[in-house]
């Protein structure tokens, strides 16, 4: 038998060792690329309607919240910190755009309620982040405080009872059935904020800084960068995406709740995770967190499709598969260090 050419071998070595080093240096988007195909393969497959237009864009609508306040919460890990406050600050947001819309203890202020609860949003960030960057609280404790606080201002304000009605434009917003050639306009409005994220991220000095922060800390002031400014303005953007996500919950329920959000911390933290921005600082970005959240979306609308599935053993599966994604990113972002080093 005819032996091959030791060159022909050689190369065919070489074409190998370099698909594996390029797979290993980009394997923190290659794990969740190959997590979501398999996904929406499986659903597509095992269910009949999950593979439509119509429940694409409720995927879209769906996720559309959480994609606002995901982008904020990027920022805050890639600084290395956490908020565990945007729950709460989201459901008072939305208390505050219905209390201003009703207009029955603080004066109707219309439309312009959806910008004072915005403001608010910002506000409580921005206090999470000077007590965390100037005073020294660490941002898990400072933001379980103000998780409560914002918990007991929705409470308080809307005396414990749902709030109705609510701003026109934010359920024309929220709503399915408003589309731009067939794609929810809800969806178009959090990419946007995405997109402006990216460009904050990778195009402007704050972003670099923001990298730097959660990279290398000491060294990030010994360059010059006033690391606490960043920290207290990263927890201001992601107050005020927080805000901006429960107002879009109110509009797509068409009612404001205080007992409502409770699954929007987790959400938006898994859904960034799973896009591979580590819980540690200075890698992933806003690429990592659309494939995060495409990821959390497709699973959490598929399993509600799947049929002969208990719906009381949904939530538990979910997390599951959760867990194993996590997983597979987490060995993926050590063949990436370790290929990293040997280069």
């Amino acid at each position: 038998m005819a032996q091959a050419p030791a060159g022909g071998r050689a190369a065919r070595n070489g074409m190998s060792q370099g698909a594996l080093r390029w797979s290993s240096r980009n394997a923190r988007i290659i794990a969740p690329l190959v997590t979501l195909a398999t996904m929406f393969v499986f659903f597509s497959v095992a269910t009949d309607v999950f593979f439509t237009t119509r429940n694409l864009q409720n995927v879209i609508t769906q996720v559309a919240p959480i994609a606002v306040a995901a982008t904020g919460i990027t920022f805050v890990l890639l600084c290395a910190e956490i908020d565990l406050s945007i729950a709460s600050i989201s459901t008072f947001s939305g208390i505050l755009v219905a209390t201003f819309w009703i207009g029955e203890r603080y004066g109707e202020l219309g439309n312009w309620g959806i910008l004072v609860a915005a403001v608010v949003a910002a506000l409580l960030g921005l206090i999470n982040g000077f007590f965390i960057a100037y005073v020294g609280i660490p941002s898990f404790m400072m933001t379980l405080a103000m998780l409560t606080i914002a918990r007991g201002l929705s409470t308080y304000v809307s005396e414990g009872k749902p709030l109705s009605p609510i701003p026109t434009v934010l359920k024309d917003l929220a709503s399915v059935a408003n589309k731009f050639y067939g794609i929810p306009v809800v969806g178009l409005f959090a990419l946007g904020v995405l997109i402006l994220g990216e460009i904050t991220l990778s195009y402007t000095k704050f972003g670099r800084y923001v990298f730097m922060v959660g990279g290398n800390r000491e060294a990030a002031e010994m360059s010059g960068v006033n690391t606490r400014q960043i920290i207290m303005f990263t927890m201001m953007i992601s107050g005020l995406t927080a805000g901006v996500a429960g107002m879009l919950f109110v509009g797509r329920l068409s009612s404001a709740n205080p007992a409502a959000g409770t699954n929007v911390l987790i959400d938006t933290i898994a859904a960034v995770v799973l896009g591979g921005t580590s819980l540690f600082g200075g890698e992933g970005g806003i690429k990592n967190t659309i494939l995060g959240l495409l990821i959390f979306g497709v699973l959490s609308n598929g399993l509600n499709l799947l049929p002969n599935l208990s719906i009381y053993f949904k939530e538990a599966l979910q997390g599951i598969i959760l867990l194993a994604a996590l997983l597979l990113n987490v060995v993926a972002l050590r063949l990436e260090k370790v290929q990293t080093r040997t280069e």
